[in-house]
């Protein structure tokens, strides 16, 4: 039976519902990753129980000036969490930044996200592991291998953007999110992480590429400004990230 004057919020979870597994296979369709695009392009802050901030609420930094703080600094800045809903197949939550947070570079294995800036800009950075995987050693004890990646996206997003998906192994599996304003993203996770479930989230810093390939002769194509090292890190214990209390439409389960 159809429900009368159903929320936005209550779309999606139908739609995600019906669609998604707890194993991530098979992967979402590319209609179902369309279609369910569509819905989340309609998404407003108001739709999540939101308000727009302003820069005057916020410190004010700026796109420029975040890149003047450390990384201790940036990574500071609290970062409000709203749990909307989860379960074994899908997370759907919205995370809230003041200017100049810094969610560092992750990634999302064997996951397709979705996600949709609500208000703000947002600047990402995006990685996809080059395939075969291509390691390099590096010099001195305790030193992680570094893994070569390649840039998939480096720009800024904002509600006009509409949605951007990122799939298990494209679209920018590895990102660093970093407002530029005040900024929410909503976003969908299927399958969620699991780490029983092999779905562990890893922490990465990003190399130049001549970094290490000059010392060991590596190469790939003559575009080398697309692509990076990568080194695992441990999760900062820096990285301020505070629960909310999601404020919009309930969802009937």
């Amino acid at each position: 039976m159809e429900r009368k004057n159903s929320s936005k919020v209550q779309g999606l979870y139908d739609f995600c519902k019906k669609t998604f597994t707890p194993s991530g296979t098979p992967p979402p369709s590319s209609q179902a990753v369309r279609d369910l695009c569509s819905l989340l392009d309609t998404v407003g802050p108001a739709d999540v129980g939101l308000e727009e901030q302003s820069s005057d609420d916020d410190r004010g930094l700026g796109f420029s000036g975040l890149y003047g703080l450390n990384r201790v600094a940036r990574w500071a800045q609290p970062i409000t969490y709203l749990d909307i809903y989860e379960c074994d197949s899908f997370t759907m939550c919205i995370f809230c930044f003041p200017t100049s947070a810094v969610i560092p570079l992750h990634d999302h294995p064997g996951m397709t996200v979705l996600s949709k800036v609500l208000y703000g800009s947002m600047h990402v950075k995006a990685y996809d592991w080059v395939e075969p995987a291509r390691f390099q050693e590096t010099k001195g004890p305790g030193y992680r291998p570094v893994r070569l990646a390649k840039l998939a996206t480096d720009k800024v997003l904002t509600p006009q953007y509409g949605t951007s998906v990122l799939y298990p192994k494209s679209g920018g599996n590895l990102h660093c999110f970093t407002a530029v304003t005040p900024c929410a993203v909503l976003d969908i996770l299927t399958p969620p992480y699991n780490e029983d479930a092999g779905r562990k989230c890893t922490y990465y810093v990003d190399y130049p590429f001549p970094t290490f390939s000059a010392v060991n002769g590596a190469e790939v194509s003559n575009e080398k400004e697309e692509y990076a090292w990568l080194s695992e890190i441990d999760t900062p214990d820096d990285l301020y990230m505070r629960p909310g209390v999601y404020a919009g439409p309930a969802i009937l389960v």
